[in-house]
């Protein structure tokens, strides 16, 4: 099965992101830009571990493809090596696209097969005094390892050539969103608004992955092309485990229940995490922490601005939790507030749930998450509460404030729509 094709994307998006890539290269370079390798985990997974870098310059999810952009002897370049159609392969898994249907996404026009690429690629190496390869990033996935070994294979075969970093490029823009980008953030945003409403209206003593189920279905059923990551649903002491991932633990009456999910739209992610309790009604003290963490959120949204760091917001959530727990006399020392609160507010989204971003200060349509959170292993109480978050130039706004948080309103929501 071929990967999704996204007829509504305008290709005038891909053909801008080319230009910027182009504008930012050494002149006398080459760039190569491979689509990824195919692995076979399922239609609405992460079915292919695609370059995202590829896909913000073609607009195309097509496994084995490789884009060529170049600045070279003056001029320059922009061509895409695609597959041929194999017939029989073709009965299997459906046929490749067409170099019109590639024109038609990208607005590439030098579109040729990968059967003519090493032939041709070494004439333009040969003109050029810098080659990039996408070999950096945080993350090493099946593809960048392969990234990285073609790289060190062209600096054998081609000595003279110095080899350059393409994810350095690809940070500086993708730190800040446009318009499109964030428009389809919006959407992703919208869908996984309706998983989480479908969650509240069957909530209860169900199994994990139970509840989880119904994100799932309300998701798909709305339009949503994939997740944003596999769904956390962690329930009584599971919810203080940060990366909790079996979602098989049946809730309990009295319990809380805390989701950490999202919805994708056309490759960008939401990313979104709430805590409800099982039964409709938060206790006394589940409410107090729940408190807390709603007005770190808040702090942390009023101190929001350019300029800053996403450690700076940490730092300023981890000054409002010493003052709170203080208060409740949860904690006595400053140094004990990290037994309760170990990760930061803050990480980028966009293509990538974590995306690639510069970390030297945020900047007017940087989009990150906001995410303070309490972990209360002894009490069996974790609680986080995540929005994505547009960073503007007089501050900040939160693109999902819609999503249902504020406590009355959830307690009311259950009580009025749950099913059963």
């Amino acid at each position: 099965m071929l990967p999704f094709r996204f007829d509504n994307m305008e290709k005038e998006f891909f053909i801008n992101n080319r230009r910027n890539v182009l504008n930012k290269m050494n002149d006398d370079s080459l760039m190569f830009i491979y689509a990824g390798f195919h692995q076979d985990e399922g239609i609405f997974k992460d079915t292919y571990d695609e370059s995202r870098n590829y896909f913000y310059t073609t607009g195309i999810l097509e496994y084995g493809n490789t884009l060529v952009l170049g600045r070279v002897g003056g001029k320059l370049i922009e061509r895409i090596y695609i597959k041929r159609l194999d017939i029989e392969l073709a009965k299997w898994v459906g046929e490749p696209l067409t170099k019109e249907e590639v024109n038609k996404i990208s607005g590439i026009l030098d579109i040729r097969y990968q059967d003519q690429f090493k032939k041709e690629i070494k004439d333009l190496i040969k003109e050029s005094k810098y080659l990039y390869f996408d070999i950096g990033g945080e993350d090493m996935t099946p593809s960048r390892k392969e990234f990285i070994n073609t790289s060190l294979k062209y600096k054998r075969e081609f000595p003279d050539k110095e080899i350059l970093d393409a994810s350095k490029i690809f940070m500086e823009l993708r730190t800040v969103k446009n318009e499109m980008e964030l428009e389809y953030i919006k959407k992703a945003i919208d869908i996984t608004k309706i998983g989480v409403e479908n969650i509240l209206k069957n909530i209860g003593p169900l199994y994990e992955y139970q509840l989880e189920s119904y994100f799932d279905q309300a998701i798909k059923y709305n339009g949503a092309t994939g997740y944003s990551f596999p769904t956390i649903a962690a329930s009584g002491v599971n919810s203080t485990c940060l990366h909790y991932m079996e979602n098989n633990r049946k809730a309990k009456d009295g319990d809380l229940i805390l989701f950490d999910l999202g919805a994708s739209y056309n490759m960008y992610c939401a990313d979104i995490s709430r805590t409800f309790p099982i039964n409709g009604k938060f206790s006394p003290r589940q409410r107090q922490i729940y408190d807390i963490v709603l007005r770190g959120q808040e702090a942390v949204l009023n101190y929001a601005r350019p300029g800053l760091t996403t450690k700076d917001l940490n730092n300023h959530l981890i000054q409002f939790y010493q003052r709170e727990l203080k208060r409740i006399g949860k904690i006595k020392k400053d140094d004990e507030v990290f037994k309760y609160y170990y990760h930061g507010v803050s990480h980028h989204i966009g293509l990538d749930c974590h995306d690639l971003c510069l970390y030297d200060g945020l900047r007017p349509n940087s989009l990150i998450s906001n995410e303070p959170g309490l972990y209360i292993k002894e009490e069996e109480i974790g609680i986080r509460i995540e929005d994505d978050m547009l960073i503007t130039k007089n501050g900040a706004i939160l693109l999902s404030k819609d999503i249902i948080k504020d406590p009355d309103e959830i307690e009311k929501f259950i009580k009025e729509n749950k099913k059963c």
